[in-house]
């Protein structure tokens, strides 16, 4: 199928502008996240309707704390990344193409049987994870609007790296989304990720301007991308550029994939950087991977009333009516049913 977002060029050459490595990509050859082929200078899309997940989630497992919380969403991916992070926790799909020889695997489904079945399942929501939804774009942009017009949500579970063109015209169907910010240093993205700190941060604040629920997660490497002053820095910039109200998940590192030189991380850890995002001024830091700790538990930034009590991905309470505390009636960020 033909992809989306390309500029044909010289000598049957093509330029991917659906995320931010913009690809120069020559005939018979892809792109960084090797699911998109230049055949005969026409972008193809390899992975239209090739799902190799399809799962029904919580909406806490994406982690989305402050979007239809208790409810469910049917999540979808394809093969492919365009990222390379040393540390992928779905890299036996997300990395396939690019550790196996260009390999692309899948089942055909299609954007209306995706919504119907998410919809007999009892799903408020479709949500584009578990790899990176950008390198299936036209799919989930098809299944998105579909989606919309039979009343469900849409959320990506992204690494935030998608152009201001693909975001706009994703927006008016994206509903919620959650961006890894995965560290605060470019020297970490170059080499952890084979990435760019810049474009994420613009990501989000876009999407903050076009009134996407915005959720955040770090997932805290020991030795990597736990520095206190880099931790600082990064809540600063939630609070300064995003706002005080955008949630941050803390999340467990635990060695895997190419990543297998560094501990799991200590609880400590997380207690420390949740004390930093709470110092800079953050209301919901959350703390991930920790069941027990009482980390994910919504408290009302205003006076203290927990508003939603969770274990893991499930919700034991949720106190909140007509988005509000019911104690002292001060507006909680996100979009809740009574």
């Amino acid at each position: 199928m033909k992809a989306c977002l390309f500029q044909a060029l010289d000598d049957g050459d093509v330029r991917c502008n659906l995320c931010n490595h913009r690809c120069l990509i020559k005939p018979g050859r892809r792109g960084l996240c090797h699911v998109r082929e230049n055949r005969q200078g026409t972008l193809e899309t390899l992975v239209y309707g090739r799902l190799i997940a399809r799962n029904v989630d919580p909406i806490e497992k994406k982690p989305l704390f402050h979007l239809l919380p208790g409810s469910r969403s049917y999540s979808i991916a394809t093969v492919g990344c365009n990222f390379r992070c040393r540390f992928c926790q779905n890299a036996d799909i997300a990395q396939m193409p690019t550790d196996r020889d260009g390999l692309i695997m899948g089942t055909p489904v299609t954007p209306q049987a995706i919504v119907q079945d998410a919809l007999q399942t009892g799903c408020q929501s479709i949500a584009y994870t578990y790899t990176e939804p950008t390198v299936y774009f036209e799919f989930a942009l098809e299944t998105a609007k579909i989606a919309k017009s039979r009343g469900l949500k849409n959320v990506f579970v992204s690494n935030g790296y998608m152009t201001p063109e693909a975001l706009e015209m994703a927006a008016p169907y994206l509903d919620g989304a959650n961006v890894d910010l995965k560290a605060f240093t470019d020297e970490f993205y170059k080499t952890q990720c084979g990435a760019r700190l810049e474009p994420v941060k613009e990501t989000l604040r876009l999407m903050k301007r076009m009134g996407i629920v915005l959720e955040i997660t770090t997932l805290l490497i020991p030795g990597l991308n736990d520095d206190p002053c880099e931790l600082t820095q990064l809540a600063q910039f939630i609070f300064n550029d995003l706002g005080p109200e955008i949630p941050w998940h803390i999340s467990r590192f635990h060695p895997t994939y190419r990543l297998l030189d560094r501990s799991v991380t200590p609880v400590s850890s997380l207690r420390r950087a949740r004390d930093i995002g709470q110092q800079a001024g953050l209301r919901y830091v959350y703390m991930g991977n920790v069941p027990g700790e009482n980390g994910e538990n919504t408290i009302c930034h205003h006076c203290g009333q927990m508003l939603i009590e969770r274990w893991g991905f499930t919700v034991k309470s949720n106190a909140i009516r007509n988005g509000r505390c019911p104690k002292c009636g001060v507006a909680v960020y996100g979009v809740f049913v009574d």
